[in-house]
């Protein structure tokens, strides 16, 4: 008979030991874990303790509440993911952070976003995935590292080769770490998806730019590129597409919020003539235009049929060039998501997107408005729907990865929550490696139950919670794991 886990009694325990105070929410977070499925532990669970959730009362995590929760989770083998963001941590938080990734290895998802992180908490951090081995995922976006901080993260990714995702977005640095992380993906291998937006930047040089075109031109592994309010120009957008056309890896670009206008466009437009990879353009908050719009539905309409999805939202553009894009969607049905509130929409525009929505070209769930009629003429209103919509908020109600209102992780698979895959055939490996060196001081045998495609783990004589989620779980075969 399999024995579940008990964090939540180990948290307690912990608290008296340390003589911190219960924090209610983790403790609430703890407690629901304790009752997933063996399913759900199988496959590895992530503890949701953001503070910004609507459905719960929250008392914010702080630097003591983390203490207390990383000797809890010290050893505990399928917590997989972590999200801590929007609470209150500090630097004295990265350290135990640190700690507990020097220390772990089997997490694989961390979400520290909107902390009060500084730079000394991102050297800590950063000097930390110098030595992990697991780590797939980690966002930092809105911690103010500062340009030092993001130069510890530059440094760390000349090292670290497991890390696939890496968010440090709003994060106030400046042109010199930018500049050296574009230096070190150009040898990185590891990382997928990286996000860059907003730095703090002073120059209109665009310098940024121009590394981090150089970088793709050599590197082979970035799926997913956010560049957002990087001040980028006409001329940044035309370093950009040199360098996209001899890349063959990128498939998802955001260019929301720059100065780019119609004469950037054009570059473009000729880009995806004849580009083969890219399935996501964010352009939204440009200054597009009419004409830049019809750059880009001629490159839609007649050449490319490998873009996904496209958002030109608040971008202004009138009926002229919306019915254009709408046009080039007639002819190309790999198009599929398409995002234009906030242009101006006139009649003719009205009635061309009620007519993709009517004929069943265009699903609701995959643009942002949706046609209604008034006083016998046909309006459009929105939806809450776009490629990242729940990117720094969550909803008061429903789900916060609700896949409408965040399609960017349905189409580009990077982008999903990392803690819902399956592991990976390595990974389980270093699993079995850690029960069975276990098991002399708890044990634990490993042996094969059933057929071949299934692993089995049983529990001799333990009381370790932090292992009696092994018993009878079993992992399912996959591409990824054939061996399993």
């Amino acid at each position: 008979m399999s024995v579940r886990p008990d964090l939540h009694q180990h948290y307690v325990r912990a608290c008296q030991n340390l003589g911190q105070p219960e924090n209610p929410f983790i403790a609430h977070v703890l407690q629901e874990a304790d009752k997933n499925d063996k399913i759900r532990w199988a496959k590895g669970i992530t503890l949701k303790i953001a503070g910004n959730n609507h459905l719960v009362p929250v008392q914010r995590v702080t630097d003591d509440d983390l203490q207390v929760l990383a000797s809890v989770l010290h050893n505990t083998v399928f917590v997989t993911g972590l999200d801590l963001r929007c609470n209150v941590l500090t630097d004295a938080g990265a350290k135990h952070v640190a700690t507990f990734l020097q220390e772990n290895s089997t997490l694989r998802y961390l979400n520290l976003m909107l902390n009060d992180i500084g730079t000394s908490g991102a050297e800590l951090i950063a000097r930390a995935l110098h030595r992990n081995e697991t780590l797939v995922c980690l966002r930092m976006t809105g911690n103010k590292i500062g340009n030092k901080g993001g130069m510890f993260f530059a440094s760390m990714l000349q090292i670290n080769s497991t890390l696939e995702k890496l968010d440090l977005g709003d994060c106030d640095m400046g042109t010199q770490c930018l500049i050296a992380i574009a230096t070190a993906l150009t040898q990185n291998k590891s990382v997928k998806a990286i996000n860059l937006n907003r730095p703090l930047l002073y120059s209109q040089e665009e310098e940024t730019t121009v590394h981090i075109a150089l970088m793709l031109k050599n590197n082979s592994s970035l799926v997913e590129l956010h560049l957002c309010k990087h001040e980028m120009k006409n001329f940044g957008v035309e370093r950009l597409c040199e360098a996209l056309y001899e890349n063959s890896s990128l498939r998802y670009l955001d260019l929301s919020c720059n100065k780019i206008t119609r004469d950037g466009v054009k570059f473009l437009g000729d880009l995806l003539k004849r580009n083969q990879t890219l399935e996501i353009l964010d352009l939204s908050a440009n200054r597009i235009e009419d004409d830049g719009a019809i750059y880009l539905s001629d490159a839609l309409a007649l050449y490319n049929r490998t873009l996904r999805a496209l958002s030109v939202a608040s971008s202004n553009i009138s009926g002229k060039g919306l019915v254009a894009l709408s046009d080039a969607m007639k002819t190309n049905m790999e198009l599929s998501y398409i995002y234009i509130w906030g242009n101006k929409f006139d009649e003719a525009t009205c009635m061309a997107f009620s007519e993709l929505i009517q004929t069943g070209r265009l699903k609701l769930n995959c643009t942002d408005v949706e046609p209604y009629e008034a006083d016998g003429h046909v309006h459009l209103a929105e939806l809450s729907h776009g490629l990242k919509k729940h990117y720094y908020w969550t909803p008061r109600c429903g789900e916060g990865t609700d896949k409408d209102a965040n399609a960017s992780l349905v189409i580009v698979a990077v982008s999903e929550h990392l803690s819902g895959l399956l592991p990976s055939a390595s990974y389980l490996k270093k699993l079995q490696g850690l029960a069975q060196s276990s098991s002399r001081a708890c044990g634990w045998s490993a042996v094969t139950a059933g057929p071949s495609s299934t692993r089995q783990l049983r529990r001799k004589s333990c009381r370790c919670p932090s292992w009696a989620v092994l018993s009878a779980v079993r992992f399912p075969r996959s591409r990824e794991n054939p061996q399993w």
